[in-house]
Order: C-alpha cells, then structure tokens, then sequence
C-alpha cells in the first residue's frame, strides 16, 4: 500500500503502523486526507483520531470483551459518545497480527450495518414520484 500525503496532523509512525495494519487485511483501502478511515459500503469500520489513536467500530458484544480484555472505553469525541467505538490501546496498535482479528470482525459489523442510503434526488417529489407541474404565477390586476 503506498503512503498518501496527508494535511493532517497525526505522526508519521501512527500513519506507518495504521498502513501496516490495513495492508494486513485485502481490500481495505485507507481513505480521508486530514483524517484517515476505512469504510465499507458507506459505513466507516476504523479511523485516526487528530492525535493519532486508532478507533475500531465493533458489535456490541465484542465491544464489551474488547473493553473488557484491553482495558479501554468507549469513544468520547467533543463531549458526545460515539457509539459502536472503542478505543484501541497504543500498545496493541503496535501489535498487527493480536490486532488483526479484530479489524475483521469491525469490517464486517459494519457490511452487516447495511448500504449507505443515498438522498433522493431533487426532482423527485413525494413517494419518488416526480412532482406535478404547477401553472405560472398570476399577477394581480392592481399591480398593472
């Protein structure tokens, strides 16, 4: 996997060890610029926070064993939880292969979350249909 350029400000040895990670599982392509993240089918499965720590997107039960296991909490960003994340330790993020696993397991919970639903378009009016053509404005006699 080739190193990107990036605008942000996490160290270059999170990023390495971030790449490293992801070319351990096939298919997974890092993306975001200032923010590194992997998704799938629209639903983000890990990212980089601005300082560098990793965050993993699990099921519920396989959160709690991982909390449980590592000694971590759930993600707290600008005050609000963030459900679904937790927070990887920087010792294990330095372990690929004890962390690899896990990685699948949030690749797949997030497949499971389902496609991104798409916005429907503008033209479309209510239940897809497309809205019924409306006559020109009249003007009023007074403003003659």
């Amino acid at each position: 996997m080739s190193a990107k350029k990036t605008g942000s400000t996490i160290p270059a040895a999170k990023l390495a060890l971030y790449d490293k990670l992801l070319a351990a599982e096939p298919g997974v392509e890092r993306k975001g610029a200032t923010i590194p993240y992997t998704s799938t089918d629209g639903k983000m499965f890990t990212y980089l926070s601005p300082s560098g720590d990793l965050r993993l997107r699990l099921p519920a039960e396989e959160r709690a064993a991982f909390m449980k296991k590592y000694g971590t909490k759930p993600v707290v960003q600008h005050g609000v939880l963030m459900k679904d994340w937790v927070a990887v330790p920087a010792a294990l993020f330095a372990r690929v292969a004890e962390l690899k696993p896990y990685l699948e397991k949030s690749r797949a919970y997030a497949r499971q979350l389902g496609t991104k639903r798409r916005t429907k378009p503008a033209t479309a009016g209510p239940r897809g249909r497309p809205p019924a053509a409306r006559a020109p404005a009249r003007r009023s006699r007074s403003s003659r």
